[in-house]
């Protein structure tokens, strides 16, 4: 494929993002029925918005480019070992969704021979929108575009950090969370899909999660990410795509500091 074939697939990728938002907005704050889909972390939230913006969305990838996979969270894989594969995460963050909290999303990621080159983040009731494809990151607020790049921050006691909300569940995690949280300068639970944009937009340096992560949790995030100047692996050191958890830093340089607090595999 040629660049301009790329850039195509790129554009798509926010028309799938309007067409997600268009399905979702109606059943936002209208308290819609919700079902459980049930898993190990307890109450797996599901409503009508999410599977109506998932459809919207698999219907248009079907419709123009029906050789490519997908990989969604409500309605499973479709051809996953093609070249290119769509990973959408209708609405990330569905218990905000629910409790009228704006801190959801849609995810859309498209993988080339297994590698996330691309990734969106929307926000449509904020009309907040950010992109990346490993190389730059930009996002959109009402109407204008602006570049988005993290902050140099290489000393830990100076740095902001996010972390998942499941962390706070299992006892060794939750006090290695609590050690990084002694040595930084602010330490913040929750935030769902927004905070690794915020992360790429130099507003917080180190973000976690962990537990019941899936490939549409974290696709989206990784060229948003790198393309605003930082990384996000496993907290092992491997590929964040295939892991039950992550670690994305705005300055690389304070990997070894935060791992070294952290003291993984977590130690209680």
């Amino acid at each position: 494929m040629t660049d301009a074939s790329y850039e195509a697939l790129d554009r798509f990728a926010h028309t799938l993002a309007d067409a997600a938002g268009a399905a979702i907005l109606p059943w936002y704050r209208a308290v819609p029925a919700v079902d459980d889909k049930g898993s190990a972390l307890g109450f797996d939230p599901v409503t009508e918005a999410d599977r109506a913006a998932e459809r919207a969305i698999r219907d248009l990838i079907q419709a123009h480019y029906p050789g490519h996979g997908i990989i969604g969270e409500e309605y499973g894989r479709l051809n996953p070992d093609a070249e290119h594969v769509w990973v959408i995460d209708p609405i990330d963050g569905t218990k905000s969704f629910i409790a009228g909290q704006p801190v959801w999303g849609t995810l859309i990621a498209r993988l080339h021979r297994g590698q996330a080159v691309f990734g969106l983040n929307d926000q449509p009731y904020l009309r907040e929108r950010y992109w990346g494809d490993g190389a730059q990151a930009l996002g959109s607020r009402e109407g204008r575009t602006f570049p988005l790049s993290t902050r140099p921050c290489a000393d830990l006691a100076q740095a902001s950090v996010w972390v998942s909300s499941t962390l706070a569940r299992d006892a060794p995690a939750h006090a290695a969370i609590e050690r990084l949280g002694r040595a930084v300068r602010m330490l913040v639970y929750g935030g769902d899909c927004f905070s690794l944009p915020m992360l790429a937009a130099g507003h917080i340096d180190i973000a976690i999660g962990w537990g019941g992560f899936e490939i549409y949790d974290i696709a989206a995030h990784i060229p948003i990410v790198a393309g605003a100047g930082g990384i996000v692996t496993a907290l092992d050191g491997g590929n964040p795509l295939h892991a039950d958890g992550m670690i994305a830093l705005g300055d690389p340089a304070l990997l070894p500091a935060t791992l070294d607090r952290l003291e993984w595999p977590w130690s209680a």
